[in-house]
Formats: C-alpha cells, sequence, structure tokens
C-alpha cells in the first residue's frame, strides 16, 4: 500500500544521510520539490521527486528486504566511474523509521519496445558487467552467497522442485568469479536520452556470468515473447556466454527458481501467454517437466 505524499515528505526531511548529504540536501529543500510515486516491487518504495525541470529517484526500503545500501552505492560509484550502465548514485542514509535510502538521478522508463539491436545493447550491458576486473572495485567486497540457498528460498517445502534441483546442480560447477546483477530483466533497465541504466542492485554479488545470463534469458523468452527471448539468446551465444550444452543446464536451473517463484507469489504467472510460454520451455528442456506448472 502506497503511503499519503505528505507522510514521504516528512520522512525525506528527517532522512539522515550518511553519503551524499551535501547534494541531497541542496536538492530536497523543503517545499521545493514535488513527489510522484514510482511502480514499486516487493520491497521498497519508490518516488520520483521533481524540482523545476530535475528529477531524482528516492528507493526506501521500508517493507522486509533490508539489503547493505552502503555497499550498492559504493558499487554503483566504482561502476559509474568506469563506464558502466548504472545510476551515478547521489546519496544514502537512513529515515526516521531506520529504514535504509538510496538517491539517484531518475534515469527514464524501463524499455517497452524491442527490435535486435536494442537486445543487442541489452546483451552487450551485461556482457560488460559480467567481464568488469574485480580488482578495479578497489577493496570494495561483494558478498559470495550459496547459490541454492540463496536463489532457492523456501525450497524444503516443494519436493519435486527440490528432487530436481538435487540432480541438477551437481551437474554444473558454479563459479563466483564475477560481478552479477541477479535479476537482469527488462524492469530493471532504464532509457533515457541514448542512455541505458541497470537498476535495482538488491540481489548483486560475486557468482556465475552463466547463470545469470540464463535468469535474463528466460525472463526474456516468459514476458517479451520467443521470437525477442530467442534472438535474446542467440547474442548471447554470440558473446560466448556459455555452451550449447551449459544453456540448457542454466536454462533449467533458471526455470525451477521460477516455477518455485511463481509458487510463492502466483502472480508472477499472471499475464496473457506467460503460463502458456513457461509450459513451453520446461516442455523442451530434457531436465524438466511441464508438469512442474500444474
Amino acid at each position: 500500500m502506497k503511503k499519503d505524499v505528505s507522510v514521504v515528505i516528512d520522512q525525506i526531511n528527517e532522512i539522515r544521510w550518511l553519503e551524499g548529504g551535501t547534494v541531497a540536501g541542496a536538492l530536497l529543500t523543503p517545499g521545493a520539490y514535488t513527489l510522484t510515486s514510482l511502480i514499486s516491487g516487493l520491497e521498497a518504495e519508490v518516488v520520483k521527486i521533481s524540482i523545476a525541470d530535475n528529477h531524482a529517484v528516492l528507493k526506501v526500503w521500508n517493507r522486509d528486504s533490508k539489503p547493505d545500501v552502503a555497499l550498492q552505492y559504493n558499487l554503483l560509484h566504482a561502476l559509474s566511474a568506469q563506464g558502466i550502465a548504472v545510476s551515478q548514485p547521489l546519496g544514502y542514509g537512513l529515515d526516521q523509521e531506520g529504514n535504509s535510502v538510496l538517491l539517484t538521478p531518475y534515469d527514464g522508463q524501463p524499455i517497452n519496445k524491442l527490435n535486435k539491436s536494442i537486445l543487442s545493447t541489452l546483451v552487450q550491458k551485461l556482457t560488460e558487467l559480467h567481464r568488469f576486473p574485480i580488482s578495479e572495485l578497489k577493496g570494495l567486497s561483494l558478498p559470495k552467497y550459496d547459490f541454492v540457498r540463496y536463489f532457492f528460498p523456501m525450497i524444503e517445502k516443494y519436493e519435486d522442485i527440490k528432487l530436481l534441483l538435487e540432480q541438477l546442480a551437481p551437474k554444473v560447477s558454479m563459479r563466483q568469479n564475477c560481478i552479477i546483477h541477479g535479476d537482469y530483466n527488462l524492469g530493471n533497465i532504464l532509457y533515457l536520452n541514448g542512455k541505458y541504466s541497470i537498476i535495482d542492485w538488491t540481489n548483486v554479488q560475486l557468482g556465475d556470468s552463466r547463470y545469470d545470463a540464463a535468469w535474463s534469458i528466460l525472463l526474456m523468452r516468459i514476458y517479451a515473447g520467443e521470437r525477442n527471448g530467442l534472438t535474446y539468446q542467440s547474442l548471447f551465444m554470440d558473446e560466448r556466454a556459455f555452451t550449447s550444452d551449459e544453456s540448457e543446464h542454466f536454462e533449467a536451473l533458471a526455470c525451477l527458481r521460477w516455477v518455485l517463484l511463481s509458487r510463492i507469489a502466483p502472480e508472477l504467472a499472471k499475464g496473457r501467454d506467460t503460463l502458456s510460454r513457461a509450459r513451453s520451455i520446461l516442455n523442451n528442456n530434457q531436465y524438466l517437466r511441464e508438469d512442474l506448472l500444474a
């Protein structure tokens, strides 16, 4: 449920900035800005702040998710300085309830039209992130997580998924040798005036680029259609994101995660053709079964 804008304004005025306080303070002069609620996910509230022709975005983690926002702030600083397609952070801090907040420029809207050129650009942006030298982070330490525990929450409650996962996971040697975004999808890629910006870094970690790409491909196929999804997949193959055998293995892992999340949060499976596309992918993967989506 969205809060009353006057309540949000009061909270903004009470933010204790841990970094970027000078910039944030100048930007957020009481009475000088207006607020617009933006589409928010399950973990945070997001508002657009407008001051004349200038705009910024404030994200407030006021729900169950409590990520390391200091890490996100410092990572975005490091990546933006090296030309990676991310928002340049303006500040972070805590609101009066102790919730973490992150202030960034307004970087546009999610992409709503696709063609091969745009898909190629999206592949390029994620590939650049995967190939970014970790040594360039200059002492910034990214977390490493157990793959199954992190990406398969509540797996113990779903025996059919768990059994398939136990068979599949040992078939690949999971790596933790590069930065992965963890949820690279069309909702997390903004476009404005010729510039792309990757947002929502809650799942950032050192992980396996093959899984990161496979998850992104799966979401593209399910939510943007098979034609766009297969073009997207082919472009990743051109970048040697993985071999054909690896592609099917990681597709299966990504599918199992999507099935699990769709059971936990059924709204993921809503939308025209969503289930039929997912079933088709399951049916054509030798490691999976269509009846996972009964």
